[in-house]
């Protein structure tokens, strides 16, 4: 039971309906989250066998796929790709027509665009989303999930979606933001988590424990916060001040560590890949200026 108006941006005062297509893990802690907040929740996997606690908390299993979009007037999907949300969805627009669809699937900023383009064709109130954070956080005070496109869809269900977590910002109408903010943060990730890695490979090829030197590198982690901020405005200014620590300088570091991971016969792959970026800066003239001037090889 509802108890907001039909106005399109009317604010939703207690609880909706809500559909989730997709039980992997996400889905299923999605589900959880709505369940937590008291939504009347609709669940619907493609293959059986899934939501059985979800189900005894009190969640819908639909039997199909239009049953379950039917069940709601909001529908979230989170699987695998756009195409299979798409392929999910494109027998059911009919069933759609007056809800509204909010996508959490991880893909490109492209694909959002095609299927943001999909969406508008068939006159759908659309949001595309980006989860930024693993299940054990969803609907915490900590989640983040990023929004982009329908405005009008975003403030009506806006404490809906801050169920599935505190941190929701609206980023704008381009359905493919969510999606950009998604790259870009999992690019950083990945890149660091492959750096962590590596330098515990590297500790142990001196038989230093992983264990012992982690302490240490929270002191990296500390000093991140001002770096990024500082990156951040340097790359946007285009102004790269390299007085405290100069590319050219940092660039001989990188080299210390081909030459020790070389000697050690570990993979050298991603510190070449750096070394690269950072030489064709230094070729552009930016020896002397921040590693933020790197940004200005990255192009080619």
């Amino acid at each position: 039971m509802t108890t907001h108006t039909n106005s399109p941006s009317a604010p939703v005062d207690v609880t909706v309906t809500v559909t989730v297509i997709g039980l992997g893990a996400m889905g299923q802690a999605l589900a959880g989250a709505l369940l937590d907040a008291g939504h009347r929740t609709t669940i619907w996997n493609r293959s059986p066998g899934k939501g059985e606690k979800l189900v005894a908390r009190g969640a819908v299993r639909a039997g199909s796929a239009e049953e379950a979009v039917r069940a709601s007037e909001l529908v979230i999907t989170c699987v695998v790709d756009h195409e299979a949300s798409r392929q999910i969805l494109d027998p059911l627009t009919d069933a759609l027509a007056g809800r509204v669809l909010v996508d959490l699937t991880s893909d490109t900023p492209d694909r959002a665009r095609t299927s943001a383009a999909w969406a508008d064709t068939h006159a759908l109130d659309y949001l595309a989303g980006a989860i930024m954070v693993p299940v054990e956080v969803i609907g915490g005070p900590e989640a983040l999930i990023f929004y982009a496109g329908s405005q009008s869809a975003y403030d009506r269900y806006e404490a809906v979606l801050k169920a599935l977590g505190a941190g929701a910002p609206f980023l704008g109408p381009d359905h493919a933001l969510a999606a950009a903010y998604d790259m870009a943060m999992l690019d950083f990730f990945y890149g660091s988590m492959a750096g962590l890695v590596h330098a515990f490979a590297l500790a142990g090829a001196e038989s230093i424990p992983a264990a012992a030197i982690a302490p240490y590198l929270q002191t990296i982690v500390n000093i991140l916060p001002p770096i990024v901020a500082g990156t951040a405005a340097d790359i946007d200014a285009k102004e790269y001040n390299g007085a405290g620590a100069n590319l050219a300088m940092m660039t001989a570091g990188v080299d210390h560590l081909l030459h020790a991971s070389r000697s050690r016969g570990l993979d050298t792959s991603q510190l070449e890949a750096i070394k690269a970026v950072s030489d064709r800066a230094i070729a552009k003239g930016h020896g002397a200026d921040s590693w933020a001037s790197t940004v200005e090889a990255l192009a080619g």
